[in-house]
């Protein structure tokens, strides 16, 4: 028996065995001042993108100081969903940082050497529609962010976590792996990978 082989972007995280049952109801305004960096931080990432867009086209290559940053990005706003509203999985507060953080939600993306010149036309806005239709039911929206089926299973976890102090797993399993989804055709969509993303919702 085969096995399935393992996507280029890793994305993984721990349950915290210890949840406050109210904290979460606070939580929307905690990473208020994240939501706010982030926010800008995504505005540079766009134009930045737009430039490796560019620079894969005559290069091949994607600008190594641009794909740090968008990883950072990308990192960043995986710690502050995970801490809130896109799984609620822990009551550690996400630092402000771009770079690798030990916290317990992690992402990774190996920089690729050489990249597909005409892959860079059509597979953020063609090729990647399917996903793109998957990833709106998922999480409301296109890219990862707080709504959709997610931000309905989280809250039911939420409602459990309230009277009962426990996380349900199965409900864990299932939003890892839609964030996990989401976050795979985020990487797609901003020319960081050519593998095309799976349809499944396992590493």
């Amino acid at each position: 028996m085969t096995s399935t082989p393992s996507y280029p972007v890793s994305l993984d995280a721990q349950l915290s065995p210890e949840l406050n049952r109210w904290l979460w109801l606070v939580k929307w305004l905690l990473v208020i001042p994240h939501i706010i960096v982030l926010a800008f931080l995504w505005i540079a990432s766009f134009f930045l993108t737009i430039f490796a867009f560019f620079a894969i086209l005559f290069t091949g290559k994607y600008p190594r100081g641009i794909f740090d940053y968008n990883l950072g990005v990308l990192r960043w706003t995986w710690r502050v969903g995970y801490y809130s509203y896109q799984a609620l999985g822990t009551d550690r507060y996400p630092p402000f940082s771009l770079k690798d953080a030990d916290y317990p939600a992690r992402l990774e993306v190996p920089y690729p050497e050489k990249l597909s010149r005409g892959l860079a036309l059509i597979k953020w806005w063609l090729l990647a529609l399917p996903h793109y239709i998957i990833v709106a039911i998922l999480h409301g929206g296109l890219g990862p962010r707080y709504g959709g089926l997610n931000l309905v299973l989280v809250i039911i976890a939420a409602v459990v976590l309230l009277f009962t102090g426990k996380y349900p797993q199965s409900i864990f399993d299932l939003v890892l792996g839609f964030n996990r989804w989401a976050f795979r055709v985020a990487v797609y969509a901003m020319l960081m990978r050519d593998e095309y993303p799976p349809f499944r919702l396992s590493p």
